[in-house]
């Protein structure tokens, strides 16, 4: 007979939101299948559990996925963690879900912590509909139809985004989008958990001056009916206007900042790989 996945939430932060449940089930199963052996170490450890684990992770998935379906199938009961949180959202636990169900395993959930809905339960912005957007994609081209898709969303969306990738992300989403209010929730159940409520070119001014810690969700506001989301005039286009007309990068895009009411920030290194050639 087959044995079953359990699909175990863990600690985003603080290991008193680790479940009663969650423990009990991680105790009784036979292998764990967990993003990073040595984290699920750590959370183990700190609880007495002693069970074997198995990496299972991005750049592995296709290979273990099959391995870890077999040991299933053949009976033995399996728990798959993430480093925090519930595995399968963002995460390459869903290839693996996806996998049991289609050998017929049956898949149970063992709920608990979540980012991405702890972050809507404290950021204070409309939640009746949202949809989760995940990470943004480093690839240009993914990244340009990515944000291109959301234009016109008018759901509250939500994002996932690690620090040094933060600056850049507001600035394309103020590119894409123009103006719009957004919730920054950062170290969530942690020592130095914050919500911070601001608006895009706020939030970009703010980072370029004081570079972001801890990993963060963000929360964005969908589009306004009412409200023209992005400058009328394109602001690479008015640069290029003023550089014909003599004006060096920094003083065209200073200027260009000035008439369409953008933050400089968040032109100004488009401007520079796209113009610097043409000085």
């Amino acid at each position: 007979m087959a044995g079953t996945l359990y699909v175990v939430s863990t600690p985003i932060g603080n290991l008193g939101d680790f479940s009663p449940r969650a423990q009990e089930v991680l105790s009784q199963v036979d292998f764990i299948a967990a993003e990073d052996t040595r984290v699920g170490a750590k959370l183990l450890n700190k609880f007495g559990i002693k069970k074997p684990q198995i990496s299972y992770f991005e750049h592995n998935r296709k290979a273990k996925g099959q391995l870890i379906a077999q040991r299933i199938l053949a009976g033995e009961d399996c728990a798959l963690i993430t480093d925090a949180g519930t595995p399968a959202i963002s995460d390459p636990g869903c290839d693996l879900v996806d996998i049991c169900l289609g050998e017929g395993i049956q898949v149970v959930a063992v709920p608990g912590p979540c980012a991405l809905i702890a972050a809507l339960s404290i950021a204070g912005m409309d939640c009746g509909r949202f949809c989760f957007e995940g990470f943004l994609s480093v690839n240009k081209k993914s990244r340009r139809e990515h944000l291109e898709d959301i234009r016109e969303e008018k759901r509250t969306m939500v994002f996932y985004e690690a620090p040094h990738k933060l600056l850049r992300t507001l600035e394309d989403f103020y590119k894409t989008l123009g103006e719009r209010p957004i919730a920054l929730v950062r170290e969530i159940t942690k020592v130095h958990e914050q919500v911070w409520r601001t608006t895009l070119s706020e939030a970009i001014a703010h980072y370029t001056q004081e570079p972001p810690r801890g990993e963060f969700v963000l929360i964005l506001g969908g589009k306004q009916e009412e409200e023209e989301q992005a400058p009328a005039i394109d602001p690479m286009d008015r640069v290029g206007e003023l550089l014909e007309e003599g004006l060096s990068i920094s003083l065209a895009v200073k200027q260009t900042a000035k008439e369409l009411g953008v933050p400089k920030n968040s032109i100004y290194n488009e401007a520079l790989e796209r113009f610097s050639q043409k000085e």
